[in-house]
C-alpha cells in the first residue's frame, strides 16, 4: 500500500515545489516506486522533472473534472523509479468548473485509490494557497509534509495550516496526520534562521524533521535544467540533504507500518 504525502504550505517560496521534485527523486533512488503528482498550477514539479508541461493533453486538470483516468495521465519513468501526474496552468480553472460537483473533496482520492497499490510513496505538489486543490491532496493523503524557509512569518502561516489540517481530518479524512515540518532555505551564518528552527521545534516538539535544508545555489538552478538536484548535482550540500530527509521519509513510514 503506497504512502501518500501532501507537501503543502499556503506560504509561496517556502521551497515546496524544490522539496516535492527532489523528494520524489530521492525516494526513486532508494529504488523506490514514487508517483509524483503536481497539483499546482504552475506546473513547476512537472517542468522540474524535465517534462514539458504545455505539451500535456492529459494532465491532473483533467483528471479533476473527469475527462480521463489516472491511467491515461501519468508519465511514466521519468528518472528510473519515477512517474509524474503533470500539470500545467489549464489546473486554475478546476476550481470553477467543480463548484456544484457532489463530493469534488474526493475525486483525486477516488482515481488516486486504483493505482496506489503500484507505488512505495506518493508525493503530492499542492498550490500554495489553501483551496480546492489542497483539499483534494488531504483527503487523497496520509500524511501532510510542511516545508517552512527559517525566515522571521514562518510560524504565522503555520498555525493556519495545522488548523486546515485538522479542519480536514474532522470532517474528511480522520486518517490524516502532520507528517512533520522541514525546514528549507537555512543559512548557518544568520541568527534568525537558528531562532526560527528553535520556535518551531519547541511548538511541535516530535513533528520537526532532523534533516535541515541549506540555502543552496545548485538546488536553485537544478529547474530550469529539468532535472532534480540528484541529476543536477549529485554530490552537492543540496543533493546529500535531501537524501537524508528521504532516509528519515523511510524510516518514519516503516516506524509507523510495524
Amino acid at each position: 500500500m503506497g504512502r501518500i504525502i501532501a507537501i503543502a504550505n499556503q506560504k509561496g517560496g517556502v521551497g515546496k515545489t524544490t522539496t516535492a521534485i527532489n523528494l520524489s527523486a530521492c525516494l526513486a533512488e532508494s529504488e523506490k516506486k514514487v508517483l509524483a503528482i503536481d497539483l499546482d498550477p504552475q506546473g513547476n514539479t512537472t517542468s522540474g522533472l524535465g517534462v514539458n508541461k504545455n505539451e500535456q493533453e492529459n494532465t491532473t486538470y483533467e483528471i479533476l473534472i473527469g475527462q480521463c483516468s489516472v491511467e491515461e495521465c501519468i508519465i511514466k519513468e521519468v528518472i528510473p523509479n519515477l512517474d509524474i501526474l503533470p500539470s500545467n496552468i489549464n489546473l486554475s480553472g478546476a476550481e470553477i468548473e467543480l463548484i456544484g460537483i457532489g463530493k469534488k473533496e474526493f475525486i483525486l482520492k477516488e482515481e488516486i485509490d486504483r493505482i496506489r497499490d503500484q507505488y512505495d510513496f506518493i508525493i503530492i505538489d499542492c498550490p500554495p494557497s489553501l483551496n480546492m486543490l489542497t483539499v483534494n491532496a488531504m483527503t487523497t493523503a496520509d500524511t501532510v509534509l510542511v516545508p517552512i524557509q527559517c525566515e522571521y512569518y514562518a510560524l504565522e502561516g503555520l498555525s493556519q495550516l495545522i488548523h486546515t489540517i485538522n479542519l480536514v481530518k474532522q470532517r474528511l479524512n480522520p486518517e490524516l496526520e502532520l507528517e512533520g515540518v522541514v525546514f528549507t532555505m537555512y543559512d548557518a551564518r544568520t541568527n534568525l534562521s537558528l531562532q526560527v528552527v528553535e520556535n518551531v521545534k519547541n511548538s511541535l516538539k516530535n513533528t520537526v524533521y532532523k534533516t535541515i535544508i541549506p540555502r543552496n545555489v545548485r538546488l536553485a538552478e537544478a529547474p530550469s535544467h529539468g532535472m532534480p538536484i540528484t541529476l543536477y548535482d549529485p554530490k552537492s550540500a543540496g543533493a546529500e540533504s535531501y537524501r537524508l530527509l528521504a532516509e528519515e521519509v523511510i524510516q518514519r513510514s516503516n516506524g509507523e507500518e510495524e
